[in-house]
């Protein structure tokens, strides 16, 4: 039994495996090269089959614009609609069945790096989990501030819901949230662990809800259900809906076919033997979350999505916080993409990585390039080709199909309503800066512009437990 304040060494099987060696010189001449090409092909195109066409280049636009209208909603209703309905036949079958209950011992893992103002309100929100038979791991991943003296505070056996809970505390030099988990995950004796981020809080079924799913000795993990619980600002409540219609809709479609793309940092339910398997956490890209979930897929186990397992955390307040987020989620995906890029070109290796791995490349870099490139397109077509109201009607569309797909999630969910009217602007607005700066982001981790990892500043406006529970009033489903 070790005390308090007893000291100890960890000894880590960090099998991370080296980034994939980049030849920076070599990748910029592939660029210039199948640009160029691509540039001289089409225009060897246009050259070829203008004479054949008796069109004004007024009416060619007119034409091209009305055509580019038709795919690209052709896409977007296809995109949404196999989303949605998949999402909809999974929170069915959810709803209807039954799973009997199991409690084994978990750790959950804490790794924290100056979460000093926050780290409080997370323990508690732990410790009023309902479950029986779990334990606290934080790992101060080298704070700098505070951190290290709030979790000595809370380090022991501490009183919780269903009885005594042991919160251990780790210190390590700083080292990444990947080093920072495998240290946790390392440490403990439990054969299941759950994973989050130092801010997130816990509802209290969320465990229970997720580790139902390890019935199933195929499935390797469970991702929770993210929602933003720093509301009541616009910029705040964009992110709700998004994470409501963008993130988990999507997820309730891969759990559809148990075969979730990430599982997200702030909660993921893993059994350790899948973890094993994978090598644990990897600190060679910046999306360690997306990186673990394709290695465990790749090891042919399942990933199931728990909507009732749910985890608020503390989302950007400012402009710039959530685009500097959201360049380094893409660059992250990106480089977890370059990593496992083999299942892209080789369908035969594992195909449900493939499609995994394609669904990926697709939101990472089509579909957002798709997105700038129809809206600037229609801009300039409606302000000189006169069809201004075509323009109107289409972003109308959009907002509608947005709309229904607001009100279905948050129906789902039993969320708060007034999140639906931010769906107006949605697309048009949030969504298309998000997208502008996903390109930027490609573009600069395709020529190599180095980056280094950046912190969200916490401000504490989440609240405490108690908050968060007034949001989660009915759990999914029921």
């Amino acid at each position: 039994m070790k005390t308090k304040n007893q000291k100890y060494q960890i000894a880590l099987d960090n099998r991370e495996v080296k980034p994939p060696s980049r030849n920076l010189g070599g990748e910029k001449l592939r660029v210039i090269f199948v640009s160029g090409f691509i540039s001289v092909l089409l225009l060897i195109t246009i050259i070829l089959t203008l004479p054949l066409t008796i069109l004004t280049w007024s009416g060619l636009f007119v034409y091209s614009s009305i055509v580019s209208l038709v795919i690209f909603l052709f896409i977007l209703l296809i995109r949404y609609f196999a989303i949605l309905f998949m999402a909809y036949f999974y929170n069915t079958k959810y709803t209807y069945e039954n799973k009997e209950g199991y409690y084994p011992f978990i750790s959950i893992i804490v790794p924290v790096y100056n979460e000093g103002i926050v780290l409080k309100y997370s323990i508690e929100s732990l410790l009023d989990l309902d479950y029986p038979n779990y334990e606290i791991i934080i790992v101060n991943d080298g704070s700098t501030d505070d951190t290290s003296a709030v979790g000595e505070a809370l380090v022991g056996n501490q009183r919780g819901r269903s009885g005594l809970v042991k919160v251990s505390l780790i210190n390590k030099p700083n080292g990444g949230k990947a080093k920072a988990l495998n240290a946790g995950i390392q440490y403990s004796e439990a054969q299941f662990v759950l994973c989050m981020d130092g801010d997130s809080q816990l509802t209290p079924n969320s465990l229970k809800m997720a580790i139902r799913h390890f019935i199933d000795p195929a499935v390797g993990a469970v991702a929770g259900n993210v929602k933003v619980q720093n509301r009541k600002r616009i910029l705040t409540d964009l992110q709700a809906l998004e994470y409501l219609e963008g993130l988990n809709m999507a997820r309730s479609a891969q759990g559809f076919i148990q075969m979730v793309n990430i599982i997200p940092g702030p909660i993921g339910v893993f059994r350790k033997t899948a973890l094993r398997d994978a090598g644990f956490y990897s600190s060679d890209t910046f999306a360690e979350d997306a990186d673990v979930t394709l290695k465990i897929l790749a090891h042919g186990w399942r990933i199931i999505y728990e909507p009732n397992s749910i985890a608020y955390t503390e989302a950007p307040v400012t402009i710039y916080q959530l685009l500097k987020q959201r360049y380094r989620w893409t660059r992250g995906i990106l480089q977890a993409i370059r990593k496992h890029k083999r299942y892209l070109f080789n369908p035969t290796v594992n195909f449900n990585n493939s499609l995994i791995m394609w669904s990926m490349f697709y939101e990472a870099l089509v579909w957002p390039a798709m997105n700038i490139f129809v809206n600037l397109y229609f801009i300039i077509i409606a302000i000189f080709y006169g069809l201004s109201s075509f323009i109107f009607l289409w972003w109308v569309g959009i907002a509608v199909l947005d709309l229904m797909s607001a009100v279905y999630c948050i129906a789902a969910e039993k969320e708060e309503f007034r999140l639906v009217p931010y769906a107006i602007i949605y697309r048009v607005v949030f969504i298309l800066l998000i997208d502008v700066t996903k390109a930027m982001a490609t573009v600069e981790e395709f020529i190599g512009v180095r980056m280094t990892w950046g912190k969200l500043e916490r401000t504490g406006l989440g609240g405490t437990p108690d908050s968060t529970a007034k949001i989660a009033k009915n759990p999914v489903g029921s």
